[in-house]
C-alpha cells in the first residue's frame, strides 16, 4: 500500500526547516510523533481513504484530520462547494447566506440547538459556552472529567487528555492557580463523585462539561446510567449540562451522541465534521440561554472569521452526504475492523482491549477496557509505539498516541479494512 519516490527524499530537509520555525517543529503537539518515537510525517495530500507524505509514500489513513474527514479526503461534492464559494470572495465582513443554511441544517439534525453561534475553532466554542453558563447561572465553578479535552483554554487544561496526556504534561504552565481552582475534576463514569461534588458545593456549580463519549484518552464509552445521572443532577441543582460534541457530533449519527444516548443537554459544542475539514466551531442550545449572547444579551463573544463562507460551504456539502444508510455502512466497516483487530491480536499472542463506539475506536494495550482516564493511562505505551511503527511501515497510518481515537471514514472500503487487518496481523507480533 506504499509507493516510494527513489532517493529524492524531501522529508528530512522539510523537518529541519519546520524545527527551525515552530516549537517542536509542529503547530499542534500530537503531530510531533514523539510519543511513538518516530520521525514526524509531513503529509502533502489526501484522496479518499489515503494520504501521501512528502516522499510520495501512500498510507491508509485512520487519523482523518483528527475527525473531520468522515467522507474521506477531497470528496468531490465538498471540493465543488468550496470552489464555488471561493469564487464569490472569502470573508466579506457581514452575515453570509451560507451561515444560515448550515445553521438550519445543524438545528434540524440536533433540535436541542434552538439557537447557535459559529466560531472558528472548537476551543473558542467551549470557551464561549462556559462564559455563557457562568453568566446564565451567576455561578463560577465548572465540573469536568479527568482526561476530557475541551480545547486549550486555561481553565480546561486541568487533567486534560489528548496531547496533554500524550506528552505527559501535568496541565499546562502559565495557567494561574486561581483559574485552575474554578474547575473541579472528577473521574469519568463515576456517578457517585458527581453527587458528592454537588453536595459539597450546592448552588455554586455553573455547569458540567463532558465528552459524552470520552475520545481524548482513547475511546471510553459512557457507563449505563452515567449520562442520565449528569442530566438529572445538573437539572436538580440549577446547573447546566454541556455536551462537548466536537468529536462525536455527526460522527455517531446525524444527531450526535445526544441522539444516540437520548440525552438533551442545555448547551452543545461542535466542530470538526460540521466544517468538512475547514476551520470551524459552534456552540448552541436553549433559546433562552443563547439569547444572552451579544448583541441580543450581555455575554460578549465575537470572531472576525466566524461563519467563514468556505467553512460554511464545506459543512453544508458534508452534512448533505451523511444519509442514514451511509451511517449504517460506516458502522459496519468499523465493526469489521474492530473485530478483525481483536482476532489478529489474539492470533499474535497480544492481550489488548478494543473499544468502539460507532466509527470511533481505540486499541488499548491493556487486558480489559478502561472506564476512566486513570485506567486508560495504565496502557502499555511502549507496546503501542511498536505497533504504530509496524503499521506505519506497512502503509497504515494510525494516531501517533495510545490516547487518541482512530477515525473510520465512509471512504474506507473492504480493501482498506482488509489491508489494515493484514498489516495488524504482523504488527501485533512485533
Amino acid at each position: 500500500m506504499t509507493a516510494g519516490t527513489g532517493t529524492d527524499a524531501r522529508t528530512p530537509a522539510l523537518v529541519a526547516r519546520a524545527e527551525a520555525l515552530f516549537p517542536g517543529g509542529v503547530n499542534s503537539p500530537v503531530r510531533a510523533f514523539r510519543a511513538v518515537a518516530r520521525t514526524p510525517l509531513l503529509l502533502e495530500r489526501g484522496e479518499g481513504p489515503h494520504v501521501w507524505d512528502t516522499d510520495g509514500r501512500r498510507y491508509v489513513d485512520f487519523i482523518g484530520a483528527w475527525g473531520p474527514a468522515i467522507l474521506g479526503h477531497g470528496h468531490r461534492a465538498v471540493l465543488e462547494a468550496v470552489t464555488a464559494a471561493a469564487k464569490n470572495g472569502f470573508a466579506l465582513g457581514a452575515t453570509h447566506p451560507l451561515e444560515i443554511e448550515l445553521g438550519e441544517a445543524i438545528r434540524r439534525a440536533m433540535p436541542s440547538l434552538e439557537r447557535l453561534r459559529f466560531t472558528s475553532s472548537g476551543t473558542e466554542a467551549v470557551m464561549s459556552a462556559l462564559r455563557l453558563a457562568r453568566a446564565a447561572t451567576g455561578r463560577d465553578l465548572i465540573v469536568k472529567f479527568a482526561g476530557g479535552y475541551h480545547g486549550h483554554a486555561d481553565g480546561l487544561l486541568v487533567e486534560a487528555g489528548s496531547g496533554v496526556v500524550t506528552h505527559a504534561i501535568p496541565g499546562s504552565a502559565g495557567v494561574p492557580e486561581a483559574t485552575a481552582a474554578q474547575t473541579l475534576v472528577l473521574p469519568y463514569n463515576d456517578s457517585s463523585s458527581l453527587t458528592l461534588a454537588f453536595a459539597a458545593d450546592p448552588g455554586r456549580i455553573a455547569a458540567v462539561i463532558v465528552e459524552p463519549v470520552a475520545a481524548n484518552i482513547g475511546v471510553v464509552a459512557p457507563a449505563p446510567g452515567f449520562l442520565e445521572h449528569l442530566r438529572e443532577t445538573t437539572h436538580a441543582d440549577g446547573a447546566l449540562l454541556i455536551f462537548d460534541e466536537v468529536i462525536t457530533g455527526f460522527r455517531l449519527g446525524p444527531g450526535g451522541a445526544q441522539a444516540r444516548f437520548g440525552i438533551k443537554p442545555d448547551l452543545t459544542t461542535l466542530g470538526k465534521i460540521i466544517g468538512g475539514g475547514m476551520p470551524i466551531g459552534a456552540y448552541g442550545g436553549r433559546a433562552d440561554l443563547m439569547n444572552l449572547v451579544a448583541p441580543a444579551g450581555p455575554v460578549y463573544q465575537a470572531g472576525t472569521l466566524s461563519g467563514h463562507p468556505l467553512s460554511m460551504a464545506a459543512g453544508i456539502a458534508t452534512l448533505a452526504e451523511l444519509r442514514p444508510e451511509r451511517y449504517l455502512a460506516l458502522e459496519a466497516s468499523a465493526e469489521t475492523l474492530a473485530s478483525g483487530l481483536q482476532e489478529a491480536a489474539a492470533a499474535g499472542g497480544r492481550q489488548v482491549a478494543i473499544s468502539r463506539v460507532g466509527s470511533l475506536l481505540t486499541v488499548f494495550f491493556r487486558p480489559d477496557l478502561p472506564t476512566d482516564a486513570a485506567e486508560a493511562l495504565t496502557s502499555d505505551r511502549a507496546a503501542y509505539a511498536r505497533f504504530f511503527g509496524a503499521m506505519l511501515d506497512r502503509g497504515i497510518l494510525l494516531p501517533p498516541s495510545q490516547f487518541e481515537a482512530w477515525f473510520v471514514s465512509m471512504a474506507h472500503g473492504p480493501a482498506e479494512i482488509e489491508a489494515a487487518l493484514e498489516a495488524a496481523g504482523q504488527a501485533f507480533r512485533v
